[in-house]
């Protein structure tokens, strides 16, 4: 018995955001900093990326996804630049602050959270990659116009549910560790987002 497309979304979404890359680095880095709250919204801006690229793959939309393929050197420059920028965003305030604590999460500051991983997910040639193999691995959405809703709805709560757990993890870890332990971690992880920012621009300026 086939599974539904909103399982099936759930499914696709959850494996997608489930690898631990740069992403889920700066994920896991801003709940340590910041608190969950902004881990929480750097999660939901990868997962409503995913929820677009899924709109893509799911519906076939051919023309934006010969256009993305055709410029992913593009994006990866825009990605590695922004993603170098973070780190070294991260890497001055953990210099700058000698204990590790939950700064307030104000609504300025979420936002920036979220655009900053959702511009970053978009950005990433590789998701709608992932996206399209998976789906056509699982036979495309069923049901026409609405069961292709379904299935993206199904992604976006799947990517969802994947920044929820690692969130809740983090968070729980962070209650046990000294800080001099979280800031070590704070700038390592900084290193090396810059560290994949710098490798994905040079990738991506060779390509062109």
């Amino acid at each position: 018995m086939p599974l539904s497309p909103l399982l099936r979304g759930i499914g696709i979404g959850f494996a997608i955001a489930a690898p631990v890359g740069p992403i889920g680095l700066l994920c896991i880095r801003r709940s340590l900093r910041d608190g969950a709250m902004m881990g929480l919204a750097t999660g939901l801006g990868a997962a409503t990326a995913d929820a677009v690229y899924g709109l893509v793959a799911a519906f076939g939309l051919g023309a934006t996804t010969t256009l993305l393929l055709a410029n992913t050197h593009l994006l990866r420059v825009a990605g590695g630049v922004l993603l170098s920028w973070l780190g070294l965003s991260g890497l001055r305030t953990a210099w700058r602050h000698r204990q590790t604590h939950a700064a307030e999460a104000t609504a300025r500051g979420v936002l920036a959270a979220y655009s900053s991983t959702f511009a970053l997910t978009l950005a990433n040639p590789a998701t709608i990659l992932s996206f399209l193999a998976v789906i056509a691995a699982l036979s495309g959405p069923e049901g026409g116009v609405s069961g292709g809703a379904v299935l993206v709805g199904g992604v976006f709560l799947g990517s969802t549910l994947w920044w929820l757990i690692l969130v809740g993890l983090v968070s729980a870890l962070r209650r046990s560790l000294p800080d001099f332990v979280l800031r070590g971690i704070e700038i390592t992880s900084a290193l090396v987002l810059i560290g994949l920012g710098i490798l994905a621009t040079l990738s991506g300026l060779t390509a062109i």
